[in-house]
């Protein structure tokens, strides 16, 4: 069968052992990231309450200014992390906790991360 060794069931069994190990809470969220072939997404989400905190996406209408050309490159994501990082900060949240989703940590999930520190988030 196809399904049992697809790119979505690695990923989801990926995802599953990355969030055993961490999780996030009110004083220190974790960025949950998703990255499409277009967009990406990241979340802070307090997980002993199960409440997104703030959100923030290339698809967001302030963001979309800041953003030229192709919403799907590594300067698209950076945008999206120092926006996430700018919202946190507004909460009083300066700690976070990395969540890649199962990707793997280079290209624009790392320069989302990388966004997110230069705004003054520690991950």
């Amino acid at each position: 069968m196809a399904l049992v060794n697809s790119r979505l069931v690695r990923r989801r069994k990926r995802q599953g052992r990355i969030r055993k190990q961490i999780a996030g809470s009110s004083e220190r969220p974790r960025l949950s990231v998703f990255r499409s072939a277009k967009h990406i997404y990241v979340q802070a989400v307090d997980d002993d309450a199960r409440v997104t905190l703030a959100s923030a996406s290339t698809c967001d209408k302030e963001l979309r200014e800041g953003v030229q050309g192709y919403p799907g490159n590594k300067q698209a994501a950076a945008v999206v992390g120092r926006a996430i990082a700018e919202r946190l900060t507004k909460l009083g949240v300066g700690r976070a906790v990395f969540d890649r989703g199962g990707n793997r940590y280079t290209g624009r999930i790392k320069a989302l991360a990388d966004g997110a520190r230069e705004a003054g988030l520690q991950i």
